[in-house]
């Protein structure tokens, strides 16, 4: 059972809306993926399967909870919507904070040279932040961490 449904009827769904599955949705496992899959899962030959199993991507499975209409599969559909609707509002934030830190770039510079000698002093050591913040966000972004499972071959 998946989004509290018979897997019959997920597999009707899919079939029946085929162009909200594309491959990098949706693959359907080869023959030796599946015999590996039921040998690392212990299960018996005995009772045959007709047909091999279909596996998804999270985008997949995303769109299947948007296909089937079950309590569960509904509850999935909602945390997903949530969800990006939280990193859209992160990211934009994330906009904000460098449009703040921009700003108080061009603050310090007016005031650097200022005769203050105090509020030079912690102009030179915010500076010294904003650099190091420059520094950081010009890193690499932490190499893909290795992809598990199934391929799409």
């Amino acid at each position: 059972m998946c989004y509290g449904i018979e897997t019959k009827n997920l597999n009707k769904a899919v079939t029946r809306n085929p162009e909200r599955f594309p491959e990098d949705f949706m693959f359907q496992l080869t023959q030796d993926e599946y015999d590996s899959l039921r040998f690392q899962n212990g299960t018996s030959s005995w009772g045959g399967k007709r047909k091999l199993p279909y596996a998804f991507t999270e985008q997949g499975v995303a769109m299947l909870s948007g296909v089937i209409n079950s309590d569960q599969a509904i509850q999935v559909n909602i945390n997903i919507m949530r969800t990006f609707t939280a990193m859209r509002r992160y990211f934009a934030q994330q906009k904000n904070i460098d449009t703040e830190i921009k700003k108080l770039e061009k603050m310090l510079l007016l005031h650097i040279d200022s005769t203050d000698q105090h509020l030079a002093q912690h102009a030179t050591k915010i500076n010294d932040i904003i650099t190091v913040l420059d520094e950081m966000r010009k890193l690499p972004a932490p190499a893909p961490k290795r992809k598990i499972g199934f391929g799409v071959n």
